[in-house]
């Protein structure tokens, strides 16, 4: 159970812009992540969501402001990446890494039975005690995934930053990577903001959605915002989630007959334009 006293903070962007190599690609993004929840951004590669996490950490000038209530959790606050580049030939274990957060002194003067103890702790925290003596650059994407979560744990977050964490993880992977992460939400009771481009998990998972293309489209409960009418506008594409918000009377798509789509879109003619001429689905990386 999460300490109710302990819970991370709620987080308030108000009127975010911020632009990168000279593009925008945030406009006036005004959007709320509640206190201890899982807030997930969605969005079409493009949408500007890693640019918004990056605001979020400061690691990107914006114009607005982005405002912590309940505590400012600013000196306390983990981010996983998208990638981390390692080279290859250095000879740094799992457990090495783990270590680095937790000592000062160089790594070659060795390290205490404590410190092994606490990596070991925090490799558990993500079922894989069995990679601590493995070397780094040889992990599998799903494995380094979860030595890079269980860094981000070991620093006792108030609020958990990660983007697109299961991204090159196969089905089962991302799937036992979201669980990691709820329980370690629930027993830590920090804050979580994450980019997914897997919405059926999102669904699933998510106690808090916000769909961004450059601007906040839509924020809220995942079935009340993953709605198919609002996924179509978003992506392009006919993506439908929840069989309850199917009506018998609306077209279905016109490649596998599921009711996606509104019948102003189906007049319109708009879908089968958007897929002669747009390339965006969920699923790689983003601005």
């Amino acid at each position: 159970m999460a300490n109710n006293s302990a819970i991370g903070p709620s987080i308030c962007f108000e009127h975010v812009s911020a632009a990168r190599g000279g593009r925008p690609v945030l406009e006036d993004v005004c959007a709320a992540v509640p206190a201890g929840g899982n807030t997930v951004v969605v969005g079409p590669n493009g949408a500007g969501k890693t640019s918004l996490l990056l605001c979020l950490i400061g690691e990107v000038p914006f114009s607005g402001s982005i405002r912590f209530q309940g505590e400012d959790c600013r000196d306390s606050i983990a981010y996983v990446p998208q990638s981390l580049a390692l080279d290859r030939g250095l000879p740094l274990s799992v457990e090495d890494f783990l270590a680095l957060g937790c000592v000062r002194r160089p790594l070659w003067l060795g390290t205490s039975f404590a410190v092994r103890d606490e990596a070991r702790r925090l490799l558990a925290l993500v079922q894989a005690e069995d990679l601590g003596g493995r070397q780094m650059c040889a992990l599998s994407g799903g494995e380094l995934r979860r030595v890079l979560l269980a860094a981000a744990l070991g620093r006792q977050p108030r609020l958990l930053v990660l983007d697109e964490p299961a991204a090159g993880v196969d089905v089962s992977g991302e799937r036992l990577l979201w669980e990691i992460l709820a329980e370690a939400r629930i027993r830590q009771g920090f804050t979580q903001i994450m980019v997914s481009h897997n919405l059926p998990l999102t669904a699933h998972h998510a106690s808090h959605v916000i769909c961004l293309d450059q601007r906040v489209q839509a924020q809220g409960p995942p079935q009340q915002t993953l709605t198919a009418d609002r996924l179509l506008k978003l992506f392009g594409v006919p993506i439908h989630l929840y069989p309850d918000q199917c009506f018998s009377e609306e077209s279905g798509c016109p490649q596998c007959g599921a009711v996606c789509m509104t019948a102003e879109v189906l007049e319109r003619g708009d879908f089968a334009r958007e897929r002669h001429t747009s390339d965006t689905m969920p699923g790689s990386t983003d601005a």
